[in-house]
């Protein structure tokens, strides 16, 4: 089936949220919670080790009552249906979003066009493994000999966001490899990596699902030619693997067919992490700890889809954010993990979510009249509050956090978790209850300050608060919860997706550039320079002189 087709803003329960809103817009936080003192526990999810805040919203039962309709009147339960049975949801590119199926346990069936594609999907896994533990062992040569001791992932995109964020936030749980990562077409970038190689221990991972992508392959090809400068042709077949479908390129380049990690196009590079392209995650961080990582995504996926909508982390996030987005019109979402692990989460989710949901045209083919995709960014913990907490609390945009925090510290810093979990709780309760200009003249005066200079600086001491946060307090980072997290913002885009009438899953979006990026290298590489507009030919020009 195909997925349903409703436009939001013409059902019955948006015109009820239109109403609601006007009618509660003006409705503090603080008073929510003076009004209900059973409040967190009536608006918090605890689920397995997550703990889920969502009290410090400026919503009631009835606004989650209003977001629910909504949801059943889109299709919510029917969409999700379509998304887990493979149908093909996809359907400008005619194809299903089976990233869930790569993490499913080894006796489910799944079926595609009548062929169950967890048996391949094993043997994959079984092969990356093998692979992996070849490598970590030492029992994996490289020409001279020599074992492997660093790792490079050459990608873009999915192929390299989603492996590098999670290799990050696994360092704890990484082993000796050095593993780093080539993505950006800059010469001088892939000139920095290669510096510090040792082409007789270092293996390559190319990640490419075509094995054309312009980055990664003019990446890929520098790397093999300074390789070749110091190892005889044959080498490669030790020293380089790929992540890819086209066995005809992968065989030109030199790879040998052991050494090719097959991937499925029922797999969207953003999504990919958990398929063949997490293969530097494996390398780095060991296979065991990688199936962890799978195990905690399938966890969310099952709670994601039996739990009750008002109970159900994703879809409680997912309408918060549309509430957000399409009445209060809020433009962006911040997302702050208080954990160095995580600094690139943000990042990470900015491809997840906004290439996904950055759609302006609906699944009918039609404009749509209304906003979609949210803006994500953010930073870590504490930094984050010495950067841009300051247009939070006192800037004029309404900006809705996430706040992302793990009890425990890994090395047992307690002094130190003390402060950050301090800050962590702290920062939410400061954006909700803000500071009054009583309060405020009440604090310089104290201080005895003189009545002019409080007149003077009190209004400026003020935070408006009633700024809304979701908090994420999770028990511990490792391998699974870390699954689970990235599973859960998944599962996020999906839903708001469906409540958007969009296509979340396909990416039109970035092929124009990439057109027009080959007849302009043409441009530059030659010597006419035509078809332009007056500023791209003048820019032409002035970098061609």
């Amino acid at each position: 089936m195909a997925l349903p087709n409703i436009n939001p803003t013409t059902t019955q329960s948006w015109k009820k949220l239109t109403v609601h809103f006007e009618a509660t817009k003006d409705i503090s936080l603080q008073k929510y919670f003076a009004e209900n003192p059973n409040r967190f526990d009536e608006f918090s999810i605890q689920w397995e080790d997550f703990l889920v805040d969502y009290s410090k919203n400026r919503v009631s039962k009835e606004t989650l009552n209003l977001l629910e309709e909504l949801a059943n009147e889109v299709g919510l339960k029917e969409a999700m249906n379509a998304y887990f049975e493979g149908e093909t949801i996809n359907q400008t590119e005619g194809r299903a979003v089976l990233h869930t199926a790569l993490r499913v346990p080894e006796e489910t069936q799944i079926y595609l066009d009548g062929l169950d594609v967890v048996p391949e999907i094993r043997a994959v896994n079984a092969k990356i493994k093998t692979f992996c533990n070849q490598v970590i062992s030492g029992e994996h040569k490289g020409y001279t000999g020599k074992s492997i001791s660093h790792v490079v992932n050459i990608g873009i995109g999915g192929s390299d966001l989603g492996p590098a964020m999670v290799t990050e936030a696994l360092e704890f749980y990484k082993n000796h490899l050095n593993v780093q990562f080539v993505s950006n077409v800059e010469g001088d970038h892939v000139r920095e990596v290669i510096k510090t190689l040792d082409p007789e221990t270092t293996l390559f991972v190319i990640v490419s699902k075509t094995f054309t992508t312009q980055e990664t392959l003019s990446n890929a090809s520098t790397i093999r030619q300074w390789f070749l400068t110091h190892a005889p042709e044959e080498a490669i077949a030790k020293h380089f693997v790929a992540v890819s479908t086209n066995e005809e390129k992968i065989a030109a380049f030199g790879i040998h067919p052991d050494n090719v990690f097959p991937m499925k196009d029922w797999v969207g590079g953003r999504f990919s992490l958990w398929s063949a392209v997490g293969l530097s995650i494996a390398l780095a961080v060991g296979p065991d700890h990688f199936n962890a990582l799978l195990h905690g995504a399938h966890k969310m996926d099952e709670h994601f889809k039996i739990t009750p909508f008002q109970e159900n982390i994703p879809i409680v996030l997912s309408l918060l954010s549309v509430w957000y987005n399409n009445f209060w019109k809020a433009e962006s979402e911040a997302v702050i993990p208080y954990t160095q692990y995580l600094r690139n989460l943000p990042a990470y989710l900015q491809q997840g979510i906004m290439e996904s949901n950055g759609k302006g045209v609906d699944r009918k083919g039609e404009k749509v009249n209304y906003q979609t995709g949210t803006i994500i960014w953010g930073g870590s913990g504490t930094n984050a509050q010495h950067a841009f907490f300051q247009h939070i609390h006192q800037g004029t945009k309404l900006i809705p956090a996430d706040f992302i925090g793990f009890k425990t510290s890994l090395y047992g810093e307690q002094e130190h978790q003390n402060k950050l979990m301090a800050n962590f709780i702290a920062q939410t309760e400061a954006l909700m209850r803000g500071k009054t200009l009583e309060e405020a003249t009440e604090e310089l005066n104290s201080k005895g300050v003189s009545a002019e200079e409080i007149k003077r600086l009190a209004l400026f001491k003020v935070f408006e608060g009633n700024k809304p946060t979701n908090t994420l307090l999770i028990e511990k980072l490792s391998p699974e919860s870390i699954g689970k997290l990235i599973a859960m913002y998944e599962q996020k885009i999906f839903v708001q997706g469906v409540l958007w009438n969009i296509f979340s899953y396909d990416q039109w979006g970035v092929e124009l550039g990439k057109q027009l990026a080959n007849k302009v290298l043409e441009d530059i590489s030659g010597e006419a320079i035509a078809g332009h507009d007056g500023s791209t030919t003048a820019l032409l020009k002035h970098l061609k002189n």
